[in-house]
């Protein structure tokens, strides 16, 4: 009878150490995407964007940057912490969680832990800008926690996407307040921006029982509505500021709403397409850079 090795075969013993020394970078690049890296960084990046551009000083804009990352981490690790057993009901392998990358339990601290460190860092801001960007947070915990689930899943997008530039207007010295179209155009980025976002998991969010308002209005109607919504964020944008509209605002405005009519178009005659949400994105896009050349003019009432 053959006597059992005592000794380690080399090739597995190496595998074995490639893994243990992968596994911390492996779950570093869970926790990126498990936060949602792409929407988390636009968010922070026009956040920090505006501060600058209304003149805040640098320590304000830094104080911007640190609190909304903050804000936006917590949302997005907590939507993949409460999404885990839906994402395992569809086989969602593109989730970190559902791939093993990272796990419940990190995520449920990882969100709990940021949003300590954005309270704590956004307290030298205000109480009143505190108070506004802990709302904001709070309404993407809100859709995370439920509301994502019903006719009102629109709601905390609206409200957070309004209080996030309300939050950077409140945060500069002095005591200025964001002007109603600047936080209109929010406001309507936001509802946008969750009914396109909705567009590509419509089937998988209502096979594990998410009814928001887009699986409620069908594929079709908020292909058509998503890009249409952002299209009058476009509108906002150009014709808010005081006085005439600068000519590359207008000009850029254009084209978004012809983007956004085309995206309706395409959304109306081919329901499965893509292409409607690719195009809702490039009008936010648009929309985005509006607010840019548009300046900061009136931004502060």
């Amino acid at each position: 009878m053959r006597e059992p090795s005592t000794t380690t075969d080399p090739d597995r013993a190496v595998r074995r150490d490639r893994s243990r020394r992968a596994a911390p970078g492996r779950t570093l690049a869970g926790l990126v995407r498990a936060a949602h890296a792409g929407p988390t960084v636009v968010v922070t990046g026009l956040s920090t964007a505006l501060a600058a551009g209304l003149a805040a000083p640098p320590r304000t804009v830094l104080l911007v940057l640190v609190v909304v990352l903050a804000g936006q981490l917590s949302i997005g690790w907590s939507n993949d912490w409460l999404d885990a057993a839906r994402d395992r009901a569809v086989a969602r392998a593109d989730k970190p969680v559902v791939a093993g990358a990272v796990t419940e339990r990190l995520l449920r601290g990882a969100a709990a832990a940021a949003v300590v460190v954005s309270v704590l860092a956004s307290l030298p801001t205000g109480v009143l800008a505190a108070g506004t960007h802990a709302v904001a947070v709070a309404m993407g915990w809100a859709y995370n926690l439920g509301l994502k689930a019903t006719a009102a899943s629109w709601l905390p997008y609206a409200v957070a996407f309004a209080l996030l530039p309300g939050f950077v207007v409140l945060a500069l010295p002095g005591p200025g307040r964001p002007a109603a179209w600047l936080l209109a155009v929010g406001a309507l980025l936001g509802v946008g921006a969750h009914l396109a976002n909705v567009l590509p998991d419509l089937e998988d969010d209502a096979a594990t029982g998410v009814r928001g308002l887009p699986h409620r209005l069908g594929r079709r109607a908020t292909s058509v509505l998503a890009p249409a919504v952002l299209a009058v964020a476009v509108v906002v944008a150009v014709l808010g500021p005081p006085g005439s509209p600068r000519g590359a605002a207008a000009t850029v405005g254009a084209v978004a709403v012809l983007t956004g009519v085309v995206a309706g178009l395409v959304g109306l005659r081919r329901g499965r397409s893509r292409l409607p949400f690719t195009l809702a994105m490039v009008v936010a896009l648009l929309c985005v850079a509006v607010l840019g050349l548009s300046g900061t003019s009136g931004a502060v009432v």
